[in-house]
């Protein structure tokens, strides 16, 4: 049996469909349209703003570790009126520094800076399911412009081709060789074949708009692509074994999983005892009393053992400790799915390609079929009617292969998404490969500033 790899390259080097679009120059490959859309989307962009906002929980969780410092100042006047001394005002103020260090809190803290690594990592792995999923979006919409330029090309020449039958009819009903129902059913198919182009044009327009949504600019030159070769796998069962070691939603949910594992030691450690240490610095100045200003520092450690808060921390266990047990599932889950979607889109690619092999053969066929038709008809032993019937014989075969090719390619990516597999790097798209990773290094330990890193 002949690989679903070799197969696609043969497709690719017989093609022979025709580009439809004119100004050959300014085409657009399924490359290029993917690399617009990763660059351009909307959508994927927001995901990208998400991550980042997500990167910030870092150091935020990181904050436990850090001291807190506080100043404060006040100030009280006070006037008396006495009937003896008369008015006299009393003035004091104060004017003070704290600083508050953790010195132990049941590592929560730690198991905190943890979990929101961790849910980095997963955020990080969410994003490049997202990536996929609209490069392969991409793919679909141009697969689909592709086969909707061919269907408006075969039913113009269908058109054509049922005009000449009319006025062929026309002139032998003229000359006595033909009759009034061959020219009604003559001028029938070719208002019928109008509805159709008039559907077809249709149809093209609405995935036109589809693919400026996504990738964000007017289709042009759009020409018929061959489904994907590069890191395309040689079996199903290397397809499933690439799919269940880097789909990113797998691995998107072991992090979670970690991520949930972190929140539980976290929440057991409100159970444990806790150490703070506190200084403060306070300056007292005012004519009251002695009427002299004072200093005064304190160093203060004070160690907190949690004994009962109501039940809520026994609950806050529990509760992450189902989370855990949640994300644990959902890992089987995501793994399921995925073999399914290798194993679904494996067999639609070899249906297709199997398709395009049967299409062409007909094609071939019922070219012939409708020659002899016609030549047969010339001579009486046929009917009009028959030959419309062999047109959409052929009508119908060009279109099914068109048909074939679409999907052929669309289960193509497909595949290579569901086995996390079509990116920017292993489908050399000529568009800068978004880092979240540099971002991430720019903010994990950061201890001021209120700019994100692009000056906003």
């Amino acid at each position: 049996m002949v690989s679903i790899v070799r197969k696609a390259a043969l497709w690719a080097a017989v093609s022979t469909s025709v580009l439809i679009a004119p100004h050959a120059t300014l085409a657009e490959t399924i490359s290029g349209a993917m690399a617009r859309a990763y660059a351009n989307n909307p959508d994927l962009n927001a995901a990208r703003a998400g991550l980042r906002a997500t990167d910030e929980g870092v150091p935020i969780a990181k904050a436990g570790y850090r001291p807190q410092v506080s100043a404060s100042a006040t100030g009280t006047l006070t006037r008396v009126d006495a009937e003896r001394t008369g008015t006299r005002d009393f003035h004091s103020g104060q004017i003070g520094i704290s600083i508050t260090q953790m010195i132990f809190d049941g590592f929560q803290t730690l198991n905190n800076v943890r979990a929101a690594e961790s849910n980095v990592f997963s955020s990080r792995e969410t994003l490049k399911a997202n990536e996929i999923q609209i490069l392969l979006a991409a793919a679909q919409a141009y697969a689909n412009i592709a086969r909707d330029q061919q269907v408006v090309s075969i039913r113009r020449q269908n058109l054509a081709f049922l005009r000449e039958q009319l006025n062929a009819s026309q002139a032998r009903l003229e000359v006595g060789e033909g009759t009034r129902t061959d020219v009604s059913q003559a001028e029938a198919e070719l208002a019928n074949a109008q509805s159709l182009l008039v559907s077809a044009i249709a149809q093209l327009k609405q995935s036109e708009a589809v693919y400026v949504q996504i990738v964000g600019a007017a289709p042009t030159g759009i020409r018929q692509p061959a489904p994907a070769n590069k890191a395309m796998p040689r079996s199903l069962d290397q397809a499933v074994a690439t799919g269940l070691r880097e789909n990113p939603q797998i691995l998107a949910a072991q992090y979670a999983v970690d991520t949930a594992g972190f929140q539980v030691k976290s929440a057991e450690g409100t159970m444990l005892p806790g150490v703070v240490l506190q200084g403060a610095v306070t300056r007292n100045t005012g004519n009251v009393g002695t009427g002299l200003d004072d200093t005064t520092a304190s160093i203060t450690a004070r160690v907190e053992v949690p004994i009962y808060q109501g039940g809520a921390e026994y609950g806050q266990i529990r509760q992450a400790k189902e989370i855990l047990g949640q994300q644990r599932i959902l890992v089987d889950s995501a793994r399921a799915s995925v073999q399914q979607t290798v194993v679904s889109a494996y067999a639609q690619l070899d249906s297709a390609l199997a398709r395009i092999t049967a299409s062409r053969s007909q094609i071939s066929a019922a070219n012939l079929a409708l020659e002899g038709v016609i030549e047969e008809r010339k001579v009486g032993q046929r009917t009009t009617l028959d030959v419309l019937d062999s047109q959409q014989d052929v009508l119908d075969a060009q279109e099914a292969l068109a048909g074939a090719q679409r999907d052929a390619v669309v289960a193509s990516y497909s595949l290579l998404a569901a086995m996390g597999r079509l990116t920017v790097k292993t489908q050399g798209l000529a568009v800068a490969e978004y880092r979240s990773e540099e971002h991430y290094e720019a903010v994990k330990d950061k201890w001021f500033g209120l700019r994100t890193v692009d000056g906003r």
